[in-house]
């Protein structure tokens, strides 16, 4: 629940066009302790004010030249996209009352201000509405850690299918390729055995930061598993736009890590796998990566292996070159 203190802390907005109402009122707030209210006498302003500071409590005339309460309320309604208008009416019509629920005020004061009433209303409102928040930003954590690894806070395999599938329409749409890359850690198990998890996890955040800083800002890099990674490319013409990257990453990995006083090692290999050469849905694709990353692991490991479809594609466009160069030379000739 929220605090005595965060509901007199919380921004409070009152709008009416009767210079002696917003005096009153302001005047009630702050004998309550509430220390951050403001107030306006233009409704048509409350729309980009509540954009702007994003208020805890709208206290709102409905009764108003030119824009009244009920067409500023059709306005928040755009900008509260979860359906919570923290708004309290304020009316001196007692038909108004039901409407003004109805077109989605939370509740009512009414004109003349019982001092007692509106001190309750006012700060029943407020408790609500700082609980909603608390609770909403407590379903965006949840929802972040569901889509996150915990230890390295990239994303997991079910954020990295969509991110994924995500890539691969931006390819279709551009006639283009996308690149999976799949890396698992060589000599990992050897650490986690000698030294114990606790150094292990550390090496994990470390590979995690390098390959971020080794990976483009469009890239997506997430953590899939124990010591398996993947790195998502976008915008790729062929498997030569993936053959540096690979490289860049074995060589990153390749360099020592200090952890508690300790300098230890580990490599990394890669399977690379491309859409649509390799596979044309979002598992096929990784799967792919995958079988190619233990082909890399069969080799000898610290290096990177394609699959077989994108690695015959890339075999077959290098030994066009010199068929073209020859064609143009003979042209010139």
């Amino acid at each position: 629940m929220p605090s005595p203190d965060e509901i007199l802390n919380a921004k409070i907005l009152v709008v009416d066009d009767c210079a002696d109402n917003v005096d009153l009122m302001l005047e009630i707030l702050r004998e309550a302790g509430y220390t951050n209210v403001t107030a306006t006498m233009l409704p048509d302003q409350v729309c980009a004010l509540h954009r702007q500071h994003n208020y805890d409590l709208i206290l709102l005339d409905l009764q108003m030249p030119g824009l009244n309460g009920f067409q500023v309320m059709k306005g928040l309604k755009e900008i509260e996209q979860d359906g919570y208008l923290p708004v309290l009416a304020l009316t001196a019509q007692p038909s108004f009352k039901i409407a003004a629920l109805e077109a989605g005020a939370r509740d009512f004061i009414s004109k003349p201000f019982d001092l007692l009433e509106v001190h309750k209303r006012i700060h029943n409102m407020l408790e609500v509405r700082l609980l909603y928040k608390e609770l909403a930003q407590y379903s965006k954590r949840q929802q972040e850690l569901a889509l996150h690894d915990p230890l390295t806070n990239l994303p997991n395999r079910r954020l990295l299918e969509d991110r994924i599938e995500t890539t691969v329409q931006h390819a279709l749409r551009n006639q283009r390729k996308a690149a999976v890359m799949y890396l698992d850690l060589d000599g990992f198990k050897g650490i986690n055995d000698t030294h114990g998890h606790a150094y292990g996890d550390e090496i994990l955040k470390l590979v995690a930061q390098r390959l971020v800083g080794s990976s483009r800002k469009e890239d997506t890099v997430a953590r899939v598993g124990g010591d398996e990674f993947v790195i998502v490319l976008g915008d790729v013409g062929g498997l030569h736009d993936a053959r540096e990257p690979a490289s860049k990453l074995i060589e990153v990995v390749s360099e020592p890590y200090q952890v508690n006083g300790l300098t230890l090692r580990l490599s990394t290999s890669i399977g690379i796998a491309l859409f649509p050469d390799d596979a044309g849905s979002v598992g096929d694709l990784i799967h792919a990566a995958d079988n190619a990353l233990y082909d890399a692991k069969r080799a000898g490991k610290n290096r990177w292996c394609a699959a077989p479809a994108s690695t015959a594609a890339a075999a077959a466009a290098a030994a066009a070159v010199p068929h073209q160069l020859k064609s143009v030379a003979t042209s010139a000739a």
